[in-house]
C-alpha cells in the first residue's frame, strides 16, 4: 500500500514508535506503567548515560526520563480532558473504571456523543501529572475529510467507514459526513 505521505511530500513515516515522559522517580513511574497500564520493561541501549527506563506494549514504547530539575516539572493537580494526553483503546470501560477505583486513582469520566454513537473516556494522571486517557474510541469511525482520500492504515474504525461507504447507505453516509463536520463540536459530558 502506498502511503499518502509519499504522495504529497510529507515525511515518509510508518508509525508512532514511542513517547518520552519526564519523571521525578523512575521507580514510581515504572511501577505505574507496568502495574496500571500493563507495559513491560525492555532493554535500553547501554550508551544512554542518564537515568531512565524503556517500556513497551500495545505497539508503542514509553521512555521514562529522570528529571533532575523537579521544580520545573509541570505541576498538574486538576484532571483536564482537554490537556495534552496519550489515549489507549480498551475492551471494557467497566473493568478499567473498577480497576482505577480499586487502585484509588482519581479520574474524570466523559462521554462524547456523535449522532447515535457514544465514546466513553476515563482521564487520569501518571505519578508526575502526565494525562492518560482510556476510551472506547473505536466506536467512532476514522473518515478522511476528502472523499476518496486513501486511508493510511486499516483498523476497526477505518474498516467500518469503508464498509459503510462501499454499501452507499444514505443514512450511514449522512452520519459519516456529520462525523467529520468541524463547524460544530461533538457533545462532551464529563463527570
Amino acid at each position: 500500500m502506498e502511503s499518502r505521505n509519499n504522495i504529497d511530500g510529507a515525511l515518509p513515516l510508518t508509525s508512532l514508535n514511542h513517547i518520552s515522559v519526564m519523571c521525578q522517580s523512575v521507580e514510581k513511574s515504572l511501577d505505574f506503567y507496568q502495574n496500571v497500564l500493563g507495559f513491560y520493561p525492555v532493554r535500553r541501549p547501554g550508551s544512554l548515560n542518564f537515568d531512565g527506563a524503556w517500556l513497551f506494549n500495545y505497539g508503542i514504547g514509553i521512555h521514562l526520563l529522570k528529571s533532575h530539575d523537579h521544580e520545573n516539572l509541570p505541576k498538574k493537580k486538576e484532571i483536564n480532558p482537554k490537556d495534552n494526553h496519550i489515549s489507549f483503546q480498551c475492551e471494557s470501560m467497566f473493568l478499567v473504571e473498577n480497576r482505577l477505583k480499586e487502585l484509588d486513582i482519581p479520574y474524570v469520566k466523559c462521554r462524547v456523543e456523535e449522532g447515535s454513537v457514544f465514546v466513553d473516556q476515563l482521564f487520569f494522571h501518571d505519578p508526575d501529572g502526565f494525562m492518560i486517557e482510556i476510551c472506547n474510541c473505536d466506536n467512532i469511525p476514522v473518515i478522511p475529510l476528502v472523499i476518496g482520500e486513501p486511508v493510511p492504515m486499516v483498523c476497526k474504525r477505518v474498516t467500518y467507514a469503508k464498509t459503510q461507504q462501499q454499501q452507499k447507505q444514505p443514512a450511514s453516509y449522512d452520519f459519516l459526513q456529520k462525523a467529520v463536520h468541524v463547524a460544530e463540536e461533538p457533545q462532551i459530558h464529563c463527570a
